[in-house]
């Protein structure tokens, strides 16, 4: 019995060592996105920020204004988070339970910026070593957009997180947590060997009610049924909800470049597709896709969303700038105007 305690107390010891290097891990990739996320953010010059802010603010159309007298509905009351003023507590509610309440009203909470990243398994390609995943590039997009709203003062988060909304550094923070370790408890562990239904369940936001007027930014790369997209689209906007869909692509998923005999695999279940001589299909291939993105581009223009498109071979930066700038001039004048690529 002794020989089988010692030999129990080794392994013992190797799992908790085992997973403190993957905390460790998670720690410095956690680190080092937040850190490119913070510097894409600086790179943008804060004056067009502040200028953004000033110009919404005219308007009354920036997320995140608060305005008193007709017109401002109650919403819900959300629990009291670190951040929050003593004066927004609502101690009449707070008086009736143990916790601290704060009273949102609907201008407020209408003007509140959601953001999603597509969470199928397509979204982890990458052609080529130098290059990000898109999953990575979609992460580091939206850490350095919510850098750029919290600056301002505006309220995001993350669609179907525990969190509410809400701004500052420590905004940002949770919402690079939740991008770095997503949100498994509501969607279940993905791997490849999933049905289509399944990913489908994962690159679509979860179905939550939204405040009417406010605002979804969706990142994907659109690899799905396009009748499954639009009605995950219809069940927002019958919400009052506007929004803009990024889709986020490979380049090699753009221009097909490979050459000769190429096998496919696909990340998602699907089977095996092998090309003898894949430039043949090329055209084909180039000219479906534009025309399926065109499709979707019309469909949101219709509905009064907004459609974009970046590359992960592209500058972060440029998406970045894009991205806000047409979130700042859509929410200034509560139109979204057709976007092209970025």
């Amino acid at each position: 019995m002794a020989q089988g305690s010692d030999g129990v107390k080794p392994k013992a010891q190797q799992m908790s060592k085992a997973r403190s290097q993957a905390k460790d891990l998670s720690r410095k990739v956690a680190l080092q996105l937040r850190q490119q996320g913070e510097s894409l953010g600086n790179a943008l010059p804060p004056l067009l920020v502040e200028a953004d802010r000033v110009a919404a603010s005219v308007a009354q159309g920036v997320h995140g204004r608060r305005r008193v007298g007709q017109g401002e509905a109650f919403w819900q009351f959300r629990d009291c988070q670190a951040g929050d003023s003593v004066q927004a507590i609502d101690w009449r509610q707070s008086a009736k339970t143990d916790q601290h309440y704060v009273r949102q009203n609907e201008w407020e909470a209408a003007q509140t910026l959601w953001l999603w990243v597509d969470q199928s398994n397509s979204m982890n390609y990458s052609s080529h070593p130098r290059l990000q995943s898109k999953s990575e590039r979609a992460a580091l997009l939206l850490m350095a957009l919510a850098n750029l709203l919290s600056r301002a003062g505006e309220h995001f988060a993350l669609l179907g997180g525990e969190e509410s909304p809400t701004t500052g550094k420590l905004a940002v923070d949770r919402l690079t947590q939740a991008l770095l370790f997503p949100l498994k408890k509501a969607k279940g562990e993905m791997s490849s060997g999933e049905g289509a239904s399944d990913q489908h369940f994962a690159a679509l936001p979860l179905t939550v009610n939204l405040p009417r007027h406010s605002s979804l930014v969706w990142i994907t790369d659109l690899f799905m049924e396009q009748d499954v997209l639009f009605a995950a689209i219809n069940r927002f906007a019958a919400m009052g909800v506007t929004g803009t869909v990024v889709q986020l692509l490979d380049p090699a998923e753009e221009t097909l470049p490979f050459q000769g005999r190429v096998l496919f695999e696909g990340l998602e279940g699907e089977a095996r597709l092998t090309l003898s001589h894949v430039e043949a299909a090329r055209q084909d291939y180039q000219n479906r896709l534009l025309s399926e993105r065109q499709t979707v581009a019309d469909y949101l223009h219709h509905i009064g969303w907004r459609f974009m498109l970046h590359h992960t071979d592209r500058p972060a930066q440029e998406g970045v700038l894009a991205l806000h700038m047409a979130l700042s001039a859509s929410l200034a004048t509560g139109r979204f105007e057709k976007r092209g690529d970025f």
